[in-house]
This record gives structure tokens, C-alpha cells and sequence, in this order.
């Protein structure tokens, strides 16, 4: 059976408008009628700006181009757009047709990134018959459905071999046969970074709070010194332990240990332990400072202000620690790091299976709106 197909502009076949409405407007709103913001739903309020289903994507700032379809009798705020389809178009064949695109290529500005529609507005759109429409949508709902529980499940085993490693090192860490000791006991001092404005290009990279992932130092991300003086004396040195002092609530104390993978220094937000070597093993310490022990003691001593919270060195060298002997010390970071390598190995399968579902959502958008899945050509 032929299906009559034309492609048509976007801007011909939908309506756009925006909202002029902030926030910090909805605090004493109260009603029946939901708006939601870039995050999602926000609250009730007692009003509504659109009265059937529409496309709502986000066109300032962080996540510009993400798209939400949202229901009839509701709003959103004006970070956020509205989209909505003429009737020759099936809301759901319309918000699935915007997923396929790209928006990340209508990005303009850096500071606050934004996007406009009449950039996009000449898009082509394949425009159906509304039951050929609806046909197509039913087949990408089973097929994303599918991928669904697809991702659900890669991600409850990607989480699970994580939990795995937490409670390993937690039970290492427990073990009651081990002497506590205060930080600074097994410490010979702490020591904050360089204080100096970095540069974008430059000879030696300096390390900041964002590189400080999983134990381990990003290297992407980097800035740069060429002050000799800095780096004579911030050098950092095989087996380091930075400690993150100074970010977000639910990432400050994070750590990581420098393998001299290359020259670098690092930034008065991040703290040197300078460790009594023949008392406290690198790695054992690197572990033990990014456990739930010691991040759960973290929070006890942490000094918060708005979006941001300090752990100093001084409360630093307080932290309790369970020291085994040195050559045990060792035994547990052979045992940790077996261990780490076996997750890290499980992780990278998933995660590579996370990015071939989010590839095959594209790859079944692409046919869905070239024609592959439409009926024979009028």
C-alpha cells in the first residue's frame, strides 16, 4: 500500500512561543496545574500556559537542546520553549522527530550557551498520513522499550560491581585487629597548593579540584604555570596524595595519588599529605580516603557555606585511620587493586554497552524519519 510522504520545514508545522516566567516567581504559588523547569517538575501552581500535550526544550544554559514531553494543562518556566505541533502531526511522531536532531550544532555562546528556533526552524520534517504516524511511533515505542530495560539492567550491574568494591574495602578497613590512629600521627604535615592564576596554555600543568576522579588524576581539562618558582615548589612527586579541601558538599575529600604519568603541580583547593613513609602506605592511604568511612567522617567536620564546603588541613590530620603494619598495608592494596581491575574490566564492558544502546536510539531515529520505516513511496 503507497503512503503519501512530503517533507516539510519544521518551522511550517509547528508553533513556538516562549515563557516569561522566573523561579523565584512560583514561591507562594499553590494550585493544581504542574510547571517544571530544566530539572523537571518544580510544583503546582494555579495557572497553565498550554492547554494540550506539547514539546518543551530547554534553550539557555546547562542541557540546551534536551527535550521533555509534557502534558496538557501545564507550563514551564523561561529557560525552557514550547513547542507545538499543527494537527497534521501526532504529538508523540513529533516529539520523537526532535530527538533525532542534533541541536548541540545550534549552540551559540559560552558563557550562558544558548539556542534559537529560527536556527533550527528549517529542519525537514517527513510528514505522514496521521495513522502511518501513529503506526511508526508504536514500533519506536516497543523498540526504545526495549532499550529501556536494556540500559536499566546495564546500569543496576554497572551500580552493583560498584557496591561490590565499597564493601570490600569497607571490610579491609574494619577489621578490629587494626590500631586507630589520628592522621596526623602517621603524617608528617599537609600542605596547600600554588594560590597563582593559571594559564590556558602553558609548560606545566596545574592540577585542580575537577581532576581529581575516582581515585585517580584526569588529565583532561588542563590549565597551565610556567612560573619556575611554583614549580620548583609544588612539583608534585611519585605516589602524592591530593586531597580535594574545597568543592561541593557531595564531593569534597575526594582524593587521588599522582603515578608521575607526567610533570605537574597542583592548586591551593587541593592539600599534599606529606605521609612518615615506613608508617602509612600511598596507596593504603588513597584507598581509605575515598571509602564511605572516611567520607561518612568528612561530613562531621565539614564547614559548609552556599554550594560549597571546606575540610582544612588541620581537620584533615584529625581523620581517624585504621593502621595495620606496613607490609599488611601493602597486602590490602595488592587485594584492592586485583579487585579494582576486575571492576574496572566490568565497568568498561557496560559502559560500552550503555553507548551502543544511546547509538542505536540514533540509528532507529535516523530510519524512523529518512523513510525506512514508512510504507512503499506514492
Amino acid at each position: 500500500m503507497k503512503v503519501k510522504r512530503e517533507v516539510k520545514r519544521l518551522g511550517d508545522v509547528c508553533d513556538k512561543s516562549s515563557s516569561n516566567i522566573s523561579q523565584n516567581q512560583l514561591a507562594n504559588e499553590d494550585g493544581a496545574y504542574p510547571i517544571f523547569g530544566a530539572g523537571g517538575f518544580i510544583k503546582n501552581v494555579s495557572f497553565y500556559h498550554q492547554d494540550k500535550e506539547y514539546v518543551a526544550i530547554i534553550k539557555d544554559g546547562a542541557g540546551i537542546g534536551r527535550l521533555s514531553l509534557l502534558p496538557a494543562h501545564s507550563s514551564v518556566i523561561g529557560t525552557l520553549q514550547y513547542l507545538v505541533p499543527k494537527d497534521i502531526l501526532n504529538i508523540r511522531y513529533f516529539f520523537y522527530f526532535l530527538s533525532s536532531i542534533d541541536f548541540g550544532k545550534y549552540k551559540n555562546g559560552s558563557t550562558i550557551p544558548h539556542i534559537y528556533f529560527k536556527d533550527y526552524a528549517d529542519e525537514p520534517i517527513l510528514v505522514l498520513p496521521i495513522p502511518e504516524q501513529k503506526r511508526i511511533v508504536a514500533v519506536l515505542d516497543e523498540a526504545f522499550d526495549a532499550i529501556a530495560k536494556a540500559k536499566e539492567n546495564a546500569e543496576k550491574n554497572l551500580s552493583s560491581s560498584r557496591e561490590l568494591f565499597k564493601s570490600y574495602l569497607q571490610s579491609e578497613l574494619l577489621n578490629n585487629k587494626w590500631e586507630q590512629k589520628l592522621l596526623g600521627e602517621v603524617c608528617e604535615d599537609v600542605e596547600y597548593g600554588t594560590s597563582s592564576k593559571s594559564k590556558k596554555n602553558g609548560k606545566v600543568p596545574v592540577l585542580r579540584m575537577g581532576n581529581i576522579q575516582n581515585g585517580r588524576i584526569d588529565w583532561t581539562k588542563l590549565v597551565y604555570s610556567d612560573d619556575k618558582i611554583e614549580t620548583k615548589k609544588y612539583l608534585l612527586k611519585h605516589n602524592d596524595v591530593l586531597f580535594n579541601r574545597t568543592n561541593s558538599p557531595e564531593w569534597v575529600g575526594k582524593t587521588a595519588i599522582y603515578k608521575s604519568e607526567r610533570p605537574a603541580i597542583f592548586a591551593g583547593y587541593l592539600i599534599r599529605i606529606h605521609r612518615k613513609e615506613k608508617m602509612l602506605d600511598a596507596d593504603y592511604l588513597n584507598y581509605f580516603l575515598n571509602s564511605d568511612m572516611a567520607m561518612k567522617y568528612g561530613k562531621t567536620v565539614t564547614i559548609s557555606s552556599v554550594n560549597q564546603a571546606n575540610i582544612n588541613g588541620a581537620k584533615l590530620m584529625r581523620y581517624p585511620i585504621p593502621v595495620p603494619p606496613i607490609a599488611v598495608q601493602k597486602n590490602i592494596v595488592k587485594r584492592l587493586n586485583s579487585l579494582a581491575t576486575e571492576i574496572q574490566r566490568i565497568e568498561s564492558v557496560y559502559t560500552r554497552k550503555l553507548a551502543d544502546l544511546e547509538e542505536l536510539k540514533k540509528s532507529i531515529l535516523q530510519k524512523a524519519f529518512s523513510g525506512e520505516l514508512a510504507g512503499a513511496k506514492s
